[in-house]
């Protein structure tokens, strides 16, 4: 472990044979957690190269349980987002992509800090499991073609190790790291085609563009060099995606875009990210086709059925969410404007996310318990023209005193231009 920690000390390249030694030793327990840490930070400091961060990749993916899709129909697909504020996309899409003939065996995760996390927001639909083992999950997709779970530790089991200690040594922020533990899980996943959504702006882990497509060259070369067929589209968080945050208005607003309702530029990304996995997939014979496609499996009804039976299968109320009777907050308070003829110029997406987070809706620390009831609701969105009197958004909260405050910070988080404005491109790349 001394001569590892050396070489990405002096920049050396590790190669193969290391790399696995130290992800076997990890796992077995035969590293001190000093040793993984002080390799963390020299990996930090003096970043793998794509080579070894693809041979660092493979070895997490094979660490632990592999799903075997073997006895699902083709095309096993997957989709991921880095994490967004309001981002219930994999919600709308899961069933979405099924119904048009792809196979979703998927692994979420929980929220943490402002990004939810899609696990929370299924949580919060009545009955509704998610804790099912890797062989469980794909024995459950058998009829349906798809099944959602929580991230297991027996999957990519060092990614486990390795994240809580870079949570917990200020080494989270470094691309091959971050590189490997999002495509470690995709490996042993089972999927061979992701579709990967990179979020950019302040709602999102990366707030820079050019870093945001830095991180998205990585994953699309890192995930071909690991034998996927990947690709990556980098789209705006600036403002929340859609015009819901909280956890079971979320689901709402998914179900919403699968039953045809109208749903913005949230219905927009879902659209275009669902053309591009299907076209990756071969479902589509190009990213137009797919778009084609999805629109036609969401217009025919056959979307929302695949949801239903999905939902069914799992134990979720799908009547409860047709019928709006997931957790509602006791106290709504709604905004509406005054002060004459205005446009939304900007929704800040970081502080929006913040006070959800304040209302109950998200985690400070892992540990917290989140009210799946709690949230913001929006009228509007970029660009919206707004005259007197009229809605803007509501707050949906546990008492009088948290409505107040979070009406107060959301008040100050959007910004009014007296002209129309220029609308943020929704998709800034596709990779």
């Amino acid at each position: 472990m001394l001569d590892f920690i050396a070489a990405r000390r002096d920049r050396r390249e590790h190669g193969a044979q290391a790399i696995h030694a130290f992800v076997g030793q990890l796992v077995g327990g035969a590293i001190p957690d000093y040793q993984t840490a002080a390799w963390l930070m020299a990996a930090v400091l003096n970043p793998l190269n794509e080579n070894d961060t693809a041979i660092l990749t493979q070895a997490m993916a094979s660490s632990g349980v592999t799903l075997d899709l073997s006895e699902l129909p083709k095309p096993w697909l997957d989709k991921h987002s880095t994490g967004g504020v309001g981002d219930k996309t994999t919600i709308a899409l899961v069933p979405a992509l099924a119904a048009c003939g792809a196979t979703m065996v998927k692994m979420s995760g929980r929220g943490l800090g402002i990004t939810g996390g899609t696990i929370d927001k299924l949580a919060s639909i009545p009955g509704m499991r998610l804790d099912f083992d890797p062989d469980d999950l794909v024995e459950l997709a058998a009829d349906t073609h798809l099944a959602v779970a929580g991230a297991n530790r027996s999957i990519a089991a060092a990614d486990k190790i390795l994240y809580e200690l870079r949570d917990a040594t200020g080494t989270v922020s470094c691309i091959p790291l971050i590189v490997s533990s999002i495509l470690s899980k995709k490996i042993a996943g089972g999927a061979k085609h992701v579709m990967l959504d990179v979020k950019v702006g302040s709602g999102a882990f990366m707030t820079n563009l050019v870093e945001a497509r830095e991180l998205a060259g990585w994953l699309v070369r890192t995930g071909r060099k690991a034998g996927l067929n990947i690709r990556a589209a980098v789209t705006d968080m600036s403002c929340p995606l859609g015009r819901t945050v909280g956890n079971a208005l979320e689901v709402y607003e998914a179900f919403d875009f699968l039953s045809g309702k109208p749903t913005g530029r949230f219905g927009e990304l879902c659209i275009e990210l669902g053309g591009q996995a299907l076209d990756l997939a071969g479902l589509a014979h190009s990213p137009r086709h797919g778009r084609e496609r999805l629109r036609e499996a969401v217009s025919s009804g056959q979307a929302l059925r695949k949801a239903g039976e999905w939902l069914d299968t799992q134990g979720g109320s799908f009547e409860a969410v047709l019928n709006r009777e997931l957790p509602a907050a006791p106290v709504q308070i709604e905004w509406r404007h005054k002060g004459g003829r205005k446009f939304v110029e900007s929704i800040d997406a970081g502080e929006v996310g913040a006070l959800v987070v304040a209302l109950g809706g998200g985690r400070r620390k892992k540990e917290d318990e989140i009210d799946p009831s709690v949230g913001v609701e929006f009228m509007v969105e970029q660009g919206s023209p707004l005259s007197d009197g009229d809605p803007v958004a509501r707050v949906h909260a546990r008492s009088e005193e948290e409505a107040a405050e979070a009406l107060e910070r959301l008040q100050a988080a959007v910004g009014l231009a007296d002209k129309p404005v220029r609308i943020s491109p929704l998709v800034f790349d596709v990779l």
